[in-house]
């Protein structure tokens, strides 16, 4: 079984990449990397948060690391919050912060212009080198949250395809089209190619 390093202390994340990946790979998270310094997601894009996380990581854990970047980008907006999707509302805040700002700056937009675009790159580390794959799921803003399931921005993100938001799915539903899966995906298909995995 191999074993790949997970740059995430989000539980929920790691459920979904556990439940995507499967039983051939142990997935190590930071929490059995409790001296892992954090690693300052500084960069002007998705990708280069993630690689940003995968190197370090793998430079101080010695194993192979996946790391990913996440954002949703709404066109009425201009394509924000992007690369801010997790501090949208600020530094420290809930998910349900995040949701409620978006909520109230899409209140004017009418329903045929709130489309959004989520986006996951994946970025993967070891030894010889980086590898980045992404993901992408298109949908619409909701004009108020549906669905307790999920997290982050599901009880928003709806997809015409299902009718129905991320958080009215069941996981193995919403890993099957999510920009996650496709990234997780895309990622695993790229490491396969080149026989890494």
């Amino acid at each position: 079984m191999k074993k790949i390093v997970f740059a995430s202390h989000n539980k929920d994340k790691i459920r979904e990449l556990s439940a995507k990946l499967g039983s051939e790979f142990e997935l190590i998270t930071l929490h059995e990397l409790p001296d892992m310094p954090d690693v300052i997601e500084d960069g002007e894009t998705l990708e280069e948060n993630a690689l940003k996380k995968s190197r370090e990581i793998f430079e101080f854990s010695g194993l192979p690391c996946l790391a990913d970047d996440t954002g949703l980008e709404v066109r009425a907006l201009d394509g924000a919050p992007g690369v801010y999707s997790a501090r949208y509302a600020g530094e420290n805040v809930t998910y349900d912060d995040n949701v409620n700002k978006l909520l109230k700056e899409m209140k004017p937009i009418p329903r045929e212009q709130r489309d959004a675009l989520f986006r996951t790159v994946m970025a993967y580390t070891d030894k010889n080198g980086s590898l980045t794959a992404e993901g992408a799921t298109a949908g619409l803003i909701c004009e108020k949250k549906q669905g307790d399931s999920g997290f982050g921005y599901d009880p928003v993100f709806y997809v015409p395809e299902k009718n129905k938001t991320y958080s009215e799915m069941t996981l193995n539903e919403k890993n099957e089209l999510s920009h996650r899966g496709k990234a997780v995906n895309n990622i695993i298909s790229l490491l396969r190619n080149k026989g890494i995995l």
